[in-house]
């Protein structure tokens, strides 16, 4: 049984038939022989000849460095309850959302049709902001005053 199916997987799902007694099998009843080569190394694409080398500049920070700069910051926060409150706020959003997604995943049908609902407001936006001229000066006009009113210079 493991030889057929050996040979089954070998010759790409033909059969060979089974030999009855001790006959030998017609030669006309053998498939034609695949030429099945290993990857040699001789054949692998060769890497370029071209060495990149490092730039010499090293803006990587130490441990303390950075340490220190958390330092600083934290120093320069006034309101400290208040941040933390917001920190972790924003902690248990991101984890509330994460259980949502997860309910909502493992429910059958739901995440098919809100991918099919994504599709399509990803079809209306590309036809209503990204087809035509004018329309994409309009969308960028919408976030030019979108960043003046989230910096507050509107």
């Amino acid at each position: 049984m493991a030889a057929t199916a050996y040979s089954v997987a070998l010759l790409g799902g033909a059969r060979l038939p089974a030999a009855t007694g001790n006959a030998a099998p017609r030669s006309s009843a053998f498939l034609p022989r695949r030429n099945l080569h290993p990857l040699r190394l001789q054949d692998a694409p060769r890497p370029s000849l071209l060495r990149v080398k490092a730039a010499s500049d090293d803006t990587s920070a130490s441990g303390d460095e950075i340490i220190e700069d958390l330092k600083g910051k934290w120093e320069a926060i006034e309101d400290k309850p208040t941040f933390l409150l917001y920190s972790g706020g924003a902690v248990v959003a991101l984890w509330l959302t994460t259980v949502v997604v997860g309910a909502i995943n493992s429910v059958p049908l739901l995440p098919k049709l809100l991918e099919l609902v994504g599709l399509g407001y990803t079809g209306w936006f590309v036809y209503r902001y990204l087809l035509f001229k004018e329309s994409r000066k309009e969308l960028a006009t919408d976030i030019e005053s979108l960043k003046k009113k989230i910096a507050g210079t509107e």
